[in-house]
Formats: structure tokens, C-alpha cells, sequence
């Protein structure tokens, strides 16, 4: 049986995976430090499977455009010491076999196109809401990409004073919404807050604002929230309400849940770049 290779790769920890599926997974976690010892470590796992092909979901930006000098880089990362680092020739060429390569987010989504809560929908929204804010979306059955990959997480929404954390833009949505910002703003971590306390509503309004804002634009079936701060369950509820109250019965209301695979999304979507299930899997 052919295995396939997978690295879902993030800021803080490296999840690799190898098998065909959800059912025969196998992974293991990594501590994200330099480039060069992340790698040699993921790829020395991967190595003791012999996969056949491997598939990157990455933190970004990175350049996926398949015709560029440097697709398979992640390039403007605030990730010390990434900046412009080739990633997907470095396990190409420790392991030589072929490498698929995309953002983090959109390998998520592919994963739930091909075994989560997107099987059979054709036009899937996931946004990830974590140390980070990222989303990908297929769209009539294919992956949305333009000139790179969305940048979902860098919109500009309706805000109050906070001036953000975001280093390039400050109050956009990942600089008013991510885990650091809810941090910032209240002084303690996401997940000490009580599910009562104010900061959720005021997430679920940000949060709500991005998907009617994405809703308009491309018109998705299905919005999938995960990430981290996305373990408060109460912010579901909020969000719905709150997404139907700004689209105000104009078009119609996604529907919004959580990711089906949910920790095992992103890297079982790295696999799925690799697998002729998912849509979009070349580019």
C-alpha cells in the first residue's frame, strides 16, 4: 500500500503525519525552532514511513503560485528567522520524492472537502482563529486562489480604539480578533477567560463581521470556525445570531460550524494535497 507524507506546519508546533487517511494516520508533534532543525526533524520521521509523496499545509505567506522561481517558499513571515525559506525543495530534496505546498488553511479545508463536514459541498469557507487568523475557501469545487493564496485574516473590519497587534497592519482582523489580541485587550489568555465574560461577545462581533463581509463576496454553503479560540463553544451561538442580524435577510445565511476533523484538520489536509480525493490537489 502506498503511504503518503504530511506536515502541518505552524508557528508553534509542526504536526506530521503519514498513512492514506483519517482511519491509518499516523503523526507526531514538533516544536517549531529554526528552519533548518524543524525540518531535519520532520523529515526524519517522515523518512521511517518511506511515503511516496508529501503534501505541506504552511503557515505563511507562502508562494504557491506553481509557476514562480519561488513556489514552495514561505516568504513575509513575522516568523523569526523563516523569512523567505525554501520549504518545499528542502523535504523535496532530503527525501526525493514529489511535494505538494499551501497555506495551512487551505490544506484545512481541502481535508474537510475530502473526509470532514464539507464532503459533497461545493462551496466551503474555513477560517482558522488561533495565534493567527488565516482562512481558504473552495469555491464550485476548486480551491480560491488568485495571484497567491487568501489573506483572509488581514481584512479590515468595524473596530473601537484598540489599535491591534497586528506588525504589519495593526487593527485588522487578525490584529483585533487572533489569541495574542484577546490577550492584549484583556490581560489574561483566551482560554482563562469565563464564557461569560465580555470579550467573547465582542469576538463573536468581529468574527460575525468577517463572515458577512465573506459571505457577500463569495457566497459560501458552509463556514468552518476552528482554531484555538475557537474551543469556546459559546462564541457558535453568538456568531450566528450576529452574522444574521449584518446580512439583515439580503442573501442567504451560511451555514456555521465547526471543523468535523477538528485538531487533525490541518494535517490531514496536508495530506490530502497528495490525495486524488480532495478537489484541487495539484494547484
Amino acid at each position: 500500500m502506498l503511504v503518503f507524507g504530511a506536515i502541518e506546519a505552524g508557528g508553534t508546533k509542526f504536526i506530521c503525519g503519514a498513512g492514506t487517511g483519517p482511519d491509518d494516520l499516523q503523526t507526531i508533534e514538533i516544536p517549531t525552532t529554526t528552519p533548518e532543525q524543524t525540518v531535519t526533524t520532520a523529515v526524519a520521521w517522515l523518512r521511517g514511513h518511506a511515503p511516496c509523496a508529501v503534501g505541506i499545509g504552511s503557515f505563511g505567506p507562502v508562494d504557491i503560485n506553481p509557476v514562480s522561481p519561488t513556489w514552495g517558499h514561505i516568504t513575509s513571515t513575522p516568523k523569526a528567522g523563516w523569512q523567505n525559506f525554501d520549504f518545499a525543495g528542502a523535504v523535496h530534496r532530503a527525501l526525493d520524492v514529489p511535494v505538494f505546498f499551501n497555506s495551512d488553511v487551505n490544506s484545512a479545508v481541502l481535508g474537510e472537502a475530502a473526509w470532514g463536514a464539507a464532503q459533497g459541498v461545493s462551496n466551503c469557507l474555513y477560517l482558522t482563529v488561533g495565534t493567527g487568523i488565516g482562512g481558504g475557501a473552495i469555491l464550485s469545487g476548486q480551491l480560491l486562489h488568485g495571484a497567491s493564496h487568501p489573506e483572509m485574516g488581514h481584512i479590515r473590519i468595524p473596530h473601537d480604539s484598540f489599535p491591534g497587534i497586528c506588525p504589519f497592519h495593526g487593527n485588522c482582523l487578525e490584529g483585533l480578533a487572533s489569541g495574542p489580541a484577546i490577550e492584549a485587550r484583556w490581560g489574561k489568555p483566551a482560554q482563562e477567560l469565563p464564557p461569560d465574560h465580555p470579550a467573547w461577545q465582542l469576538e463573536a462581533q468581529y468574527l460575525a463581521a468577517a463572515i458577512a463581509n465573506f459571505t457577500c463576496i463569495l457566497s459560501p454553503e458552509l463556514v468552518l470556525l476552528g482554531g484555538g479560540v475557537m474551543r469556546q463553544s459559546t462564541l457558535f451561538p453568538l456568531i450566528r445570531r450576529e452574522v444574521a442580524r449584518l446580512v439583515a435577510g439580503y442573501v442567504a445565511v451560511p451555514e456555521i460550524q465547526p471543523p468535523a476533523l477538528g485538531q487533525r484538520a490541518g494535517v490531514l489536509g496536508a495530506l490530502a494535497l497528495t490525495h486524488p480525493v480532495s478537489p484541487g490537489h495539484i494547484w
